[in-house]
């Protein structure tokens, strides 16, 4: 069981709040940094082992500076993605371009800056063939039924991300052709999994290709990338992953695997973005409304726009109730926004204390695929995003959108003419 604790008291988050209008994100620097330093700790035995942050997850550039600052990369998979990357001084090697279905002008970007290239497809050789192939190569693998997935990837053999191994071999082969001398290979088939045994076997699954596929195509493997995927305990029912299980899991299988490849190393790289930044984002909100028909409602200032998951995937995020932390539970209520969409509700039938208009409501574990997931439906304006300094000190590392910018790539001037 997780105690799920927000960072500040509730005279502090008043404070915040006389300065920044809810709804708004904040984030935990102190926190986040420290997670970064058990992640390294844990993988500490192995030489050359990156994690390349998963920008999707919380595309900030003062979130990736911070990352970039614990010798963290960036894991991309667009062309604005790889632009923020650059922009934070994230360029060659320590970008990961991961991306499916890609445009040929996102290839360039990322051939530009020197990234890491991780193809999804064999036939999107023929794209880099055109515009330019680059030393190093990484391929994506989909073990297909080998592998178990998850509800939110889907089956791997029902999932559009990845080649089979038959694909990999022959990508490799004409890589080689080629003249591509320096070869990874990648795989992601689940996320938010909570059992540590997962990338474990996960490690092993590429240990093994790459024995297989050094035989097989008369290549040697710089790197093994296992992806993302861990999750998080949303729920204080849940259990926190053991980083520490996982990292001395893949030694062993290192140590058995250095003896299979005549003692060749091979870095291990990663690409997590929820267990990094997800438990170190609140999202802070004010009750506005309270409504009793056939349940009780309380509406707040934020809305589904702010954080889609719950309403998007039926999932669990803890709520404290600010100031009432010690209050009985003795209400049964649905937390909602104000979208025209009955499934913009943060929580159903949630014990939580009596709550009344003006209270504050913080919202846990949006640090990731919170403020990043935000749209426009309705016309709701995305949120600030702020930053909890270790000294207590707030800064606004993204303001809030405002009318002008949801209005400003509409064309009015043509208004007189239809």
């Amino acid at each position: 069981m997780v105690k799920k604790k927000i960072p500040f008291t509730h005279k502090e988050i008043e404070n915040i709040i006389k300065s920044y209008s809810t709804p708004f994100h904040i984030y935990d620097e102190k926190e986040m940094v420290d997670n970064t330093k058990r992640l390294k700790e844990a993988f500490s035995w192995c030489e050359g082992f990156k994690e390349y942050f998963a920008v999707k997850a919380t595309p900030n550039p003062c979130i990736l500076k911070i990352l970039k600052n614990q010798g963290f990369g960036a894991d991309c998979s667009s062309l604005p993605e790889l632009v923020m990357a650059e922009r934070c001084g994230i360029v060659g090697e320590n970008i990961m371009f991961t991306s499916n279905n890609t445009p040929t002008e996102e290839y360039r970007k990322a051939l530009e800056m020197g990234a890491i290239i991780n193809i999804d497809d064999i036939s999107h050789i023929k794209i880099l063939d055109k515009i330019g192939m680059p030393d190093l190569i990484c391929l994506r693998y989909n073990p297909g039924k080998l592998r178990s997935g998850n509800d939110f990837i889907g089956k791997p053999e029902e999932a559009k991300f990845g080649m089979t191994k038959e694909q990999l071999i022959e990508s490799y082969n004409i890589l080689k052709e080629k003249g591509v001398k320096r070869f990874g290979i990648h795989t992601m088939i689940a996320t938010q999994v909570l059992d540590p045994s997962y990338f474990i076997n996960t490690a092993q699954m590429l240990f093994d290709l790459v024995l297989e596929i050094s035989l097989k195509c008369d290549i040697s493997f710089e790197f093994i990338n296992i992806g993302g995927g861990i999750g998080i305990p949303y729920d204080p029912n849940e259990e926190a992953i053991d980083i520490n299980f996982i990292g001395s899991g893949i030694r062993k299988l290192y140590e058995k695997f250095l003896l299979k490849n005549e003692n060749k190393p091979l870095k291990i790289y990663m690409e997590f973005g929820r267990m990094i930044t997800g438990p170190y984002g609140y999202l802070v909100s004010k009750v506005i409304h309270t409504k009793n028909i056939y349940k009780k409602y309380i509406g707040i200032d934020a809305c589904m726009a702010n954080l889609m998951r719950v309403g998007m995937y039926g999932l669990y995020h803890h709520i404290t109730i600010s100031g009432k932390e010690h209050m009985p539970l003795e209400e049964i209520y649905d937390i909602t926004g104000s979208l025209c969409e009955n499934n913009d509700k943060f929580a159903i039938d949630r014990k939580l204390p009596k709550i009344e208009i003006g209270d504050i409501v913080v919202i846990h574990d949006t640090g990731a695929h919170g403020h990043a997931m935000g749209f426009n439906y309705n016309g709701k304006l995305r949120s600030a995003e702020l930053l909890l300094r270790a000294d207590g000190t707030v800064l606004q590392i993204r303001r809030a959108e405002t009318i002008e910018d949801y209005f400003s790539t509409l064309n009015y001037d043509i208004l007189n003419i239809l």
